[in-house]
């Protein structure tokens, strides 16, 4: 494959003030570097709860009021910071708080590489309220819209991007994350004669891939994480690309939560949907990863691309 470079780099957003910005940065780093000593220990929630312990430490002090709205914890039974939960001064901009102190932590506790600390702030009410939800359906492409829709037929959406893209469907390159929930769409890439990029973890990386400008996927499609979809929204948001998705969830009693809270898995939500406003997100490695793969990287957003370059094949 040819070098692909991505877009100009990040931009501070006045909506995030430097202090607010460098509270975030800082969080990251320290969930991440309290993280790292357990690389290889085999304890995926000793590594979560050192994250999480980091995180809630370094968050006390954010020049801001910040609330928790989702957390990838409780979908994995690990600990977490709760949604509901403030944190900050209380004083300066009020924001909401995505975040999963370790995204891959099986890959953290089994030392292998594609773990990191990860987090978003929007202001206050922009990002969807995914409530009790375990699980989204996601598509996501680079911008511009080629008019894809999440439920139509997988063969149907490629012909599509394929068309918008002026490229034939055999030259277009889709991840599909690597579980039996996913292995009909998997099936239909395959079928349609699409170069399928199937993966075991690390969705929130393929994301930034499918979204920006010279990524190297084209697309990506399936189930996945509740709490990271409503990350990946941020990041496609700030690379212009495009997000659909839907509530998808895989057992009778994340349904019944769902329709407790309100919450209608039939309707498809789009990137306004998911996060209204322009976001900041950063990202620090635990383990080496393809964003991020010095030890002491870290990229930030707002509301801007996530990286110079990414490599061409995704880890």
């Amino acid at each position: 494959m040819s070098d692909r470079s991505l877009a100009s780099p990040p931009t501070p957003d006045a909506q995030f003030p430097a202090g607010l910005r460098a509270a975030l940065v800082a969080a990251v780093h320290a969930a991440a570097d309290a993280a790292r000593p357990l690389v290889g220990s085999g304890d995926s929630d000793a590594v979560d709860g050192a994250a999480v312990d980091a995180l809630r430490t370094a968050l006390a002090a954010a020049p801001a009021d910040v609330r928790v709205v989702a957390g990838e914890g409780e979908k994995d039974e690990a600990p977490m910071l709760h949604p509901g939960e403030r944190f900050g001064s209380g004083t300066g901009p009020a924001v909401d708080l995505v975040v999963d102190p370790v995204d891959g932590t099986r890959l953290a506790a089994a030392g292998r590489p594609g773990a990191m600390s990860i987090l978003a702030v929007a202001p206050r009410g922009a990002f969807l309220d995914v409530g009790p939800a375990h699980y989204l359906d996601k598509l996501v492409h680079g911008g511009p819209d080629a008019g894809l829709v999440l439920r139509a037929p997988v063969s149907q959406n490629l012909e599509r991007l394929a068309a918008a893209r002026g490229m034939r469907v055999s030259e277009l390159r889709v991840a599909v994350q690597s579980r039996a929930r996913n292995a009909g769409v998997a099936e239909a890439v395959a079928r349609a004669g699409a170069t399928l990029h199937v993966f075991e973890h690390g969705d929130i990386e393929r994301v930034v891939h499918a979204a920006a400008s010279g990524g190297s996927l084209d697309l990506l499609l399936g189930i996945g994480g509740a709490p990271e979809g409503v990350i990946e929204a941020a990041i496609v948001r700030a690379h212009g690309g495009v997000m659909q998705a839907a509530f998808a969830p895989q057992a009778p009693a994340e349904a019944r939560r769902l329709a407790e809270a309100g919450l209608d898995a039939t309707r498809v939500h789009d990137l306004g949907q998911l996060c209204a406003a322009p976001a900041f997100v950063a990202i620090a490695p635990v383990t080496p990863c393809a964003l991020v793969p010095a030890a002491t990287a870290l990229v930030a957003l707002s509301p801007g691309p996530l990286a110079d370059r990414l490599p061409d094949d995704p880890v």
